[in-house]
């Protein structure tokens, strides 16, 4: 039996594959997020459920500390690529258009809490590996139909879930934009190979609201008293609050560190008691 996500990815490009190769969308206007699909909002630590973690990957999840938030160098980080469009900010994309041909160049995609990110239509090759990595990364974009093919390279590291999961700077992400009307969906899959023992699918959508305003979004990093060089972490097996989501929600112990297995149907089997 061939596995589910692998399923849903297959069928969802031999999908595109049938599509006109003449229609193309505008993704071009204010939206809103819509926070009903495929969303964690703010998980117990240990909650890797759903999620490919490799072993690195999970070593990396313990050692998190939500204290390190309050480190300077974190009070102002925006969200990255891979994540951004799941949280609650407001999304406004704009269409960068070539003077002569009137074709578009690029779509440019800024939300609230991070910088413009544009998305090239004109086929300009991605920078070499040794380029420069940002939070929003180097995005190319190619038509599929109506749907629009996103391939972003040289990220940042950055969290993927709001408890200390992480894919590292090695992490490619394929974008799809799919508009129907006022929807706009989003399907990202992100490729990690030092995190991730697979790729992670996961989804999101936004509402069009032409009434919308993205308000400025000003930081100030502050001094919250730490002492300096100290970075808040947790050694290997030090960090207790991994026993939480097994004892709130239920499970056996070992079931977090199950990786990949926990993405599939088959799983739930396993933490029934």
């Amino acid at each position: 039996m061939e596995k589910a996500p692998q399923v849903f990815l297959l069928a969802f490009l031999s999908l595109l594959s049938t599509l006109p190769a003449s229609a193309q969308a505008d993704f071009s206007g204010e939206w809103a997020p819509v926070r009903a699909m495929d969303n964690t909002e703010n998980p117990y630590i240990g909650d890797w459920f759903g999620l490919p973690l490799s072993e690195a990957g999970r070593a990396r999840a313990e050692a998190w500390d939500a204290s390190i938030l309050s480190m300077p160098e974190w009070q102002c980080r925006p969200h990255g690529w891979a994540y951004v469009y799941r949280g609650p900010t407001a999304l406004r994309i704009t269409k960068e258009i070539d003077p002569v041909s009137r074709e578009i160049v690029a779509f440019h995609a800024e939300w609230q809490q991070t910088a413009s990110a544009p998305i090239y239509l004109d086929g300009r090759p991605h920078p070499p590996a040794w380029a420069p990595h940002t939070w929003n990364g180097f995005s190319t974009a190619t038509w599929v139909g109506d749907m629009l093919k996103i391939k972003t390279t040289h990220l940042k590291e950055d969290y993927i879930r709001r408890n200390g999961v992480q894919i590292s700077d090695e992490s490619t992400v394929t974008t799809y934009w799919i508009r129907r009307g006022d929807i706009l969906t989003w399907v990202t899959i992100v490729h990690d190979p030092v995190y991730l023992s697979e790729p992670l699918i996961r989804s999101g959508e936004h509402r069009l609201n032409v009434n919308q305003l993205m308000p400025s979004h000003p930081c100030t990093a502050a001094d919250e008293g730490r002492p300096k060089g100290e970075v808040p972490h947790y050694l290997p097996g030090k960090n207790s609050f991994v026993t939480e989501p097994p004892r709130r929600l239920g499970i056996p112990d070992g079931t977090i560190y199950a990786g990949a297995e926990t993405m599939y149907p088959e799983f739930r089997a396993k933490v029934r008691r």
